[in-house]
């Protein structure tokens, strides 16, 4: 029987301490038609259970650490544990259990690095043209279209009118093998469309028929949207700038798919790129982020030492320009528990959302996470601003204090009464009753101007708290409103993004809805509520919304934890067009494909067209997929 931290387990890995260049992937022989579903955290919980005691740092003798781990492919990983030397060690566990810690492990799913290159597919585009900087033609690069983050596509660039949105018809899809979770929104540059998945394979795509120009497969799966610019100040060259699960950062040729330079933004084994790095005048602005609120909670995790970051590479080279730490102070060991798990601080911070540039004042805003222990700094749960130039930070404005959460909180919870089946157990001072609601500011925030002329901030708070900051007063709060219409928890009632126009800001509900206020008072103008489709079971166990929304003159797009993308008018609210995408589809490039939940990435709107990628599991535990969608004009 396999018991936990057991030392007959793990070396279950110890024979992939071979040289990296000789772990050819191998893909396993009885893998089935279709991946199974794993959610997320579950590979993280398996490997805690039967790998983690081995696999610290130092490592046991012979079994690989971390770092090295991180770098394996997880076809490799899963070999050793069905057909390998660890065979026999393993063959207790199930094989979804077995894939669980071999797509963890690799933060990939399996079956892409072949089934998913572009050189097997069958829709090649005849003649790829090389990508040109076109940055006044109609392009969506990025998270949020532009250096404020507004999500907003003007009506020039967005070819697309109130009126003819009605008319809005799919032309074509793409489906990615291997692929779960589409957590990513296409960039769409020169008409060139890029975009991955949890799949790790990077594709760039024809944006007007779908057929393919390249393929690249990173190291881990992708959660990041890309920016697309200058491979130098000055080049014609361009390329794509784009972050993975392991903390790796890539600059990639846009024309040709080939790797120009790849760099590690931080060195904490947990380290992630969640959000799309920005590109500004030849320099990169990459956020760090960690996935210790899941990993916290192992009974023999040390909780918790990673320190979200805001990250300045040269654009050309990779190279570190400058580094801040949300926490500035090094965490430090504070106290061990009976059973010997250590407890650090302070930690946490971790940084989710793409960050905004302030051209004119030459700042970066970003919103921060919660603390992972005590003591939870000031710069937690909070907008922050930086220099640009030095990284120096200008303001940090603060939303909930004390807000201390990780994965063995809910054992507190459970304590309380709340139902937790199988919760870790912690000490509780390390998560008091009062002090962990996860209130991140996990969403980018928006430069917008008020009918007087200011220049404001607008953030969304996982609490559903909506706030403008004076950017002319270190972020002081002119106006906040709460706008949840249930309170979420961890989960969140504002999760990914909202976006604005010259009147409103619009934003989407956990709850499941979409609300506007006022840019001048923060007063609610309209809610929307959103209920999943009829007839539908599993659907109808997804419902809220939690991916970002779009905006283009009159419109308002919102896409679905139940898979339905819709058009509702920005001025009253009320939905005017919708798509299920929670279907089968027949694709492009002949590979089978089916949509989910859309929970993470919004609608992009270029040049008459529209794109959204659905699938998506996450903490919402939504449902998988694998499609990109491309909605156009009918005749």
């Amino acid at each position: 029987m396999l018991r936990r931290g057991s030392q007959r387990v793990l070396p279950i890995l110890a024979m992939l301490s071979l040289p990296i260049a000789a772990q050819t992937p191998v893909t396993p022989a009885a893998a089935p038609a279709a991946p199974p579903r794993i959610s997320e955290g579950e590979g993280s919980r398996q490997f805690g259970l039967y790998c983690r005691t081995c696999h610290t740092n130092p490592p046991v003798d012979r079994a690989p650490e971390p770092a090295t781990l991180k770098r394996m492919a997880p076809e490799k990983i899963y070999e050793a544990l069905t057909t390998g030397p660890m065979k026999e060690q393993a063959k207790e566990l199930s094989d979804k259990d077995k894939r669980a810690i071999a797509e963890w492990v690799s933060a990939r799913r399996m079956g892409a690095s072949e089934s998913g290159d572009a050189k097997s597919m069958p829709n090649r585009c005849a003649s790829p043209a090389p990508v040109h900087d076109t940055s006044k033609a109609p392009a969506w690069n990025g998270w949020g279209a532009d250096n404020a983050n507004t999500r907003f596509q003007s009506a020039k660039a967005a070819g697309l009118t109130t009126g003819q949105v009605s008319r809005l018809k799919l032309k074509w899809a793409f489906g990615v093998p291997g692929a779960t979770s589409m957590y990513q929104q296409p960039a769409i540059v020169d008409g060139k469309l890029f975009f991955s998945s949890d799949s790790g394979m990077v594709y760039s795509l024809d944006a007007e028929s779908g057929c393919v120009n390249w393929s690249f497969q990173a190291q881990a799966g992708i959660r990041s949207a890309m920016s697309v610019g200058p491979a130098k100040t000055g080049s014609t060259r361009m390329a794509v700038f784009f972050g993975d699960t392991r903390g790796n950062v890539y600059s990639v040729d846009a024309s040709k798919g080939e790797l120009l330079w790849k760099v590690i933004a931080d060195p904490h084994p947990v380290a992630r790129i969640t959000a799309a790095p920005k590109l500004f005048e030849g320099r990169l602005y990459v956020p760090v982020a960690a996935l210790e609120e899941v990993e916290g909670g192992g009974a023999n995790y040390p909780c918790c030492t990673s320190r979200g970051a805001m990250v300045a590479l040269n654009a050309e080279t990779g190279k570190q320009i400058w580094k801040t730490y949300v926490i500035q102070e090094e965490p430090k060991l504070r106290k061990k528990t009976p059973t010997s798990k250590e407890f650090w601080g302070p930690s946490g911070g971790s940084v989710w959302n793409s960050p905004t540039i302030d051209t004119k004042r030459r700042a970066l805003y970003f919103g921060t996470g919660n603390g992972f222990t005590l003591p939870a700094v000031k710069t937690t749960d909070a907008v922050m601003a930086l220099d640009m130039d030095t990284g120096k930070i200008l303001w940090s404005e603060q939303g909930p204090k004390n807000d201390v959460w990780h994965g063995g909180c809910l054992a507190s919870r459970s304590e309380r009464g709340i139902p937790n089946p199988g919760g870790p157990t912690v000490a509780k001072d390390e998560c008091p009753d009062e002090a962990h609601p996860d209130f991140d500011y996990s969403v980018s925030p928006i430069i917008a101007k008020l009918p007087d002329g200011r220049d404001v901030l607008i953030s969304g708070q996982k609490s559903g708290v909506v706030h403008a900051h004076d950017l002319d007063r270190k972020g002081a709060i002119i106006w906040q409103n709460e706008v949840a219409r249930r309170m979420m928890g961890g989960g969140g009632e504002i999760v990914f993004g909202g976006a604005v126009d010259s009147q409103s800001a619009y934003f989407p509900l956990h709850s499941g809805g979409v609300v506007a206020v006022g840019l001048a008072d923060g007063v609610e103008k309209w809610f929307t509520p959103m209920e999943p489709p009829a007839g539908s079971e599993v659907m109808n166990k997804h419902p809220g919304q939690t991916a970002a929304v779009t905006v283009i003159p009159g419109v308002v797009f919102s896409a679905g934890l139940d898979g339905v993308l819709r058009a509702l008018s920005a001025t009253t609210g009320r939905v005017f067009w919708e798509f299920n995408t929670a279907q089968d589809f027949t694709t492009v490039n002949g590979v089978k494909a089916r949509g989910g939940s859309i929970g993470s990435a919004g609608p992009v709107i270029v040049d008459g067209m529209m794109y959204v990628t659905s699938g998506y599991i996450g903490f919402q535990n939504g449902v998988p997929g694998n499609v990109l969608l491309a909605f156009g004009l009918t005749d």
